[in-house]
């Protein structure tokens, strides 16, 4: 979701010298198979957006394969930039890397400061070592590496599997089926009290982009956001009016909540020049027409 969103705004800017492999193509785990394709290639610049992801019923599920995965690829793709010499490295990181009860909206100076959530704790320590590769890399041997961290994103692309989903596509798919089913009722995970902060991926993209073209970026990670959010309930609500589902919301008390609030400070890049421009509402109605062809 997040790589073809950065592909489409590098065409839009122009650019045509773009490097990419499919899954199919190059195994991102393979250290042998990342070392031959950075010697073959050797990218100037470099969006590492590729990652294991899924909700809180996958994060939760998979939690080996996560921390493997994520770890793997994220060494591999960082060290072999190092070696081939490329010139910038942008690494997409994720709110989650921050402790569960640090205080909000969460700053970049919080990491590492306490416990993880529980629920997906493995995800967010790869994801962690990816952001200490970067600074490390850039302590040691001067690379020009930095990570951001977006929260949770939706957009075209999206996954909208309900086991490996995130939330929102998930409840998209939830009311769209009760809709289609006639179903009297849509079960939402959890209270609905915990808060949560949604951007549209093409606004990630464009963050992205506007900190590559930096002359210098002197932050070892950027938080990248809204600066808003709103419940579990609230987003559900929205779905439903946009989705135009009739019945009601059933919450499920037994299943977890997660982090009761996850809103990024997004100071640092507000103060650089850039902010978020797709509303909530807008977003989900463009990508509810765009993944059911409606």
């Amino acid at each position: 979701m997040v790589g073809s969103a950065i592909m489409r705004k590098l065409e839009h800017e122009g650019y045509q010298n773009i490097v990419t492999r499919t899954r199919e193509e190059l195994d991102l785990i393979n250290q042998q198979a990342v070392k031959e394709f950075f010697e073959a290639e050797k990218p100037e610049y470099v969006f590492l957006a590729a990652a294991k992801v899924g909700g809180i019923v996958a994060n939760n599920t998979y939690r080996a394969e996560f921390i493997y995965q994520n770890l793997m690829i994220d060494a591999n793709i960082i060290h072999h930039a190092y070696l081939s010499g490329t010139k910038r490295l942008l690494f997409l990181g994720s709110t989650c890397v921050y402790p569960k009860k640090a205080p909000q909206p969460l700053k970049e100076e919080y990491l590492l400061s306490g416990y993880l959530e529980e629920t997906n704790e493995p995800y967010a320590i790869a994801k962690v070592t990816g952001v200490k590769l970067c600074e490390n890399y850039k302590r040691q041997y001067g690379c020009d590496f930095f990570s951001v961290m977006p929260t949770n994103m939706y957009g075209p692309n999206d996954n909208y599997d309900l086991i490996t989903s995130h939330v929102l596509p998930a409840l998209i798919k939830k009311f769209h089926a009760a809709k289609q089913g006639n179903s009297p009722t849509v079960t939402v995970w959890g209270s609905g009290k915990p808060r949560r902060e949604f951007l549209h991926v093409d606004d990630c993209a464009e963050a992205c982009y506007f900190l590559m073209k930096q002359e210098k970026i002197d932050y070892p990670l950027i938080n990248i956001g809204t600066g808003t959010d709103l419940t579990i309930k609230e987003a559900a609500e929205l779905i439903k009016g946009v989705v135009g589902f009739k019945g009601e919301i059933v919450f499920d008390n037994l299943k977890p909540d997660g982090t009761m609030r996850k809103l990024a400070d997004v100071s640092i890049i507000n103060s650089l020049g850039w902010k978020a421009t797709v509303g909530l509402r807008e977003g989900i109605e463009k990508v509810y027409k765009e993944a059911f062809k409606l």
